[in-house]
C-alpha cells in the first residue's frame, strides 16, 4: 500500500498537487482542512472547537487530529493508499501517524516537501482567498500567523520524516504539470 505524506507551507500547492496524485496513483485523499470543514458544516462539537482554534490561526490539539484520520482510514475501502495533506503538522502527530498506520500494516511510505519562498505563499494565499471564500485566506494576520506557526511547529516534521529516510524536497515553483512530474517521479521509486 502506497501512503504518502504530502508537505509544505500554507500556500504551496498541496491541495492542487494532491488531486493529480490521487488520480494517477488510486489513493484517497486525507486532508484534515476537509475533515474540519465537514464537522464545521455539519455543526459537530469537534467542527466548533476545530474552528475556534483555526479562527486564531493555531494548530488543532493532536488527539482531536489524530481521531478524526483514524476513523478517515477505517472507513475507507478499494484504495491502494493514503495522502496525507496537511497532516502530521507536528512531530508528535507524525509520531502518532506512524504508530497508527503500523499497527494497520501499512507504514508511510514517503513524505514529500513542497518548497516556496514566502513571498509566492502570501501572494498565493491571497489569491486563493478571493476565489475560495475562506476568510483565513483574506486576512494578512492570519496569513502571517499561518506561515509563522508553520515555520516554528510544523517544519520539524520534514527533519522527523528524513531521519527515517522518507523525505524528498520539490521545487514547488513552476509549471503544475513539471512540478507533478516530479513528484511523480520520487513517487515511482517508493
Amino acid at each position: 500500500m502506497l501512503n504518502i505524506v504530502l508537505f509544505g507551507p500554507p500556500g504551496a500547492g498541496k491541495g492542487t498537487q494532491s488531486e493529480k496524485i490521487i488520480a494517477k496513483y488510486n489513493l484517497t485523499h486525507i486532508s484534515t482542512g476537509d475533515l474540519f470543514r465537514k464537522h464545521l458544516s455539519e455543526g459537530t462539537d469537534l467542527g466548533k472547537l476545530a474552528q475556534k482554534y483555526m479562527d486564531e490561526g493555531k494548530l488543532v490539539p493532536d488527539e482531536v487530529v489524530i481521531g478524526m484520520v483514524d476513523e478517515k482510514i477505517n472507513s475507507t475501502t478499494d484504495t491502494s493508499g493514503f495522502i496525507l495533506d496537511g497532516f502530521p503538522r507536528t512531530v508528535p502527530q507524525a509520531q502518532a501517524l506512524d504508530k497508527l498506520m503500523e499497527a494497520k500494516g501499512q507504514p508511510i511510505s514517503g513524505m514529500i516537501a513542497l518548497e516556496v519562498p514566502e513571498d509566492i505563499l502570501k501572494s498565493r494565499i491571497k489569491e486563493r482567498g478571493k476565489t475560495s471564500g475562506r476568510t483565513d485566506d483574506q486576512d494578512e494576520n492570519k496569513i502571517n500567523t499561518r506561515i509563522k506557526v508553520y515555520l516554528d511547529e510544523t517544519l520539524p516534521v520534514a527533519s522527523y520524516y528524513e531521519k527515517q529516510g522518507k523525505l524528498s524536497k520539490i521545487n514547488g515553483v513552476g509549471a503544475i504539470n513539471e512540478i507533478f512530474d516530479q513528484i511523480s517521479s520520487v513517487i515511482d521509486k517508493y
